[in-house]
């Protein structure tokens, strides 16, 4: 983490101009905030810490590796493990919700999720489908009832077959009625079997002297701004608004009149104006860690927002397991690599579980990384096979193997690191 002697305090103005260094910076130790090694407090504890401070973190399906809400945790609380989601979620101290996509935020922002929720109740916005309202009052008095229920323990009368039945309900009209309920806010996810969702009634799941009072329109983009820019340094209206339907024109609103009162910086970056908490800014003080490698989750919130990365880190970035094989250039699920201050490579990875092997499939150099010299290959290499092999650790994997990569040198030299 940053150490050494602090610089001299900056001199804080209404505007600031960066240079895309400093720029790269300020987004990286948003991210990573110094410090967070030293926090003390259980590993429980600094996983919580890990998520208050992203505000998110994007949940996903694909297992090739570990699932996404497990890998970016693990990037940022190193003492994370995958056991922390559960128990978190059982102990009512995060919810899964909406952000920009399917989440784990913090319990004390639930009234934040209330006005999609009620978006959602009021016909506003819409979901990929259009359950039925009968299946919805079924599944709600069914809940009431018995308690806490998966989409599978639902069963349609037109199947004879109990085995049909559940997958008829899991996959079609019962998962829907009951995501329609949760995206209203009506059921809360009280827990996961497997990675199955359990639903239970949103009275029953949120704790005793939850906030549940909802946000005024000013309240909630303000919200917005400041949870953005704390995690991200520096940030764009369009940026906050990211999948939120409607709402950049009030995130520009908002940040202007923020910056006329002084709680906001304009900070311009090459041509472009951004804005950041004027506080944010004395993390330029602090030093980058360079010489450790982050192997990220393609779901990362440092990387989710494309365009972001094409502006700040000239990183063009496509996840390829929605693209068919052919016509992959980099791999199935290729993970970016962070070194030195910038995004360096993307590697295709994938967890043999019950060989309990790691398997790098490809590995594919930036431009800019190509152009590095043998001593600075060497030292990367030797900096990656140290990450991968933790990395491997967090997947009960205890070996790697390197395939034959398409970077034959690379793969020499990765070999060789691993090795030694």
């Amino acid at each position: 983490m940053p150490g050494g002697e602090p610089k001299a305090p900056r001199r804080m103005t209404t505007s600031e101009t960066l240079s895309i260094h400093d720029a790269r910076k300020l987004a990286l130790l948003s991210q990573w905030p110094p410090g967070a090694r030293r926090a003390g407090g259980s590993a429980l504890d600094a996983s919580l810490a890990a998520l208050r401070h992203l505000g998110y973190i994007q949940i996903d399906t694909i297992s090739v590796i570990e699932r996404a809400h497990h890998h970016t945790w693990w990037n940022r609380a190193p003492r994370y493990r995958q056991a922390h989601f559960d128990e978190l979620l059982r102990a009512r101290k995060i919810f899964e919700y909406w952000s920009h996509a399917a989440a784990c935020l913090p319990m004390e922002d639930f009234r934040f999720a209330l006005p999609r929720m009620r978006a959602y109740a009021a016909g506003r916005l819409r979901h990929w489908h259009s359950p039925d309202p009968k299946l919805k009052r079924r599944a709600l008095r069914r809940i009431r009832a018995e308690g806490p229920l998966r989409a599978r323990d639902f069963a349609s009368p037109h199947e004879k077959s109990a085995a049909k039945a559940a997958a008829w309900w899991e996959h079609r009209p019962a998962k829907q009625a009951l995501e329609q309920l949760f995206m209203e806010g009506k059921l809360m996810v009280a827990g996961r079997r497997g990675f199955h969702k359990v639903y239970d009634l949103a009275e029953r799941v949120l704790p005793p002297r939850t906030d549940t009072s909802a946000p005024t329109p000013r309240e909630y983009a303000e919200f917005l701004v400041r949870r953005f820019l704390r995690a991200n340094g520096l940030g764009a209206p369009a940026e906050v608004a990211y999948l939120r339907p409607g709402a950049k024109k009030t995130a520009e609103e908002c940040m202007a009149r923020m910056a006329r009162r002084g709680e906001l910086l304009q900070v311009r970056v090459r041509d472009f104006l951004y804005y950041a908490l004027p506080e944010s800014l004395a993390l330029l003080r602090e030093r980058l860690p360079r010489k450790r490698v982050k192997i990220l989750s393609p779901f990362d919130n440092l990387l989710i927002q494309r365009e972001r990365m094409r502006r700040l880190f000239d990183f063009d970035y496509q996840i390829e397991c929605y693209t068919p094989a052919r016509k992959r250039k980099h791999g199935y699920f290729s993970l970016p690599i962070l070194w030195g201050g910038r995004l360096v490579a993307r590697m295709d990875c994938k967890a043999e579980r019950r060989a309990r092997v790691f398997v790098i499939r490809n590995f594919s150099g930036e431009p800019h990384f190509a152009r590095a010299g043998a001593s600075r290959r060497e030292e990367f290499a030797a900096a990656l096979a140290a990450e991968v092999t933790r990395f491997a650790a967090f997947h009960q994997c205890g070996r790697v193997a390197v395939e034959k990569l398409r970077d034959a040198a690379m793969r020499a030299l990765l070999r060789e690191a691993l090795a030694a």
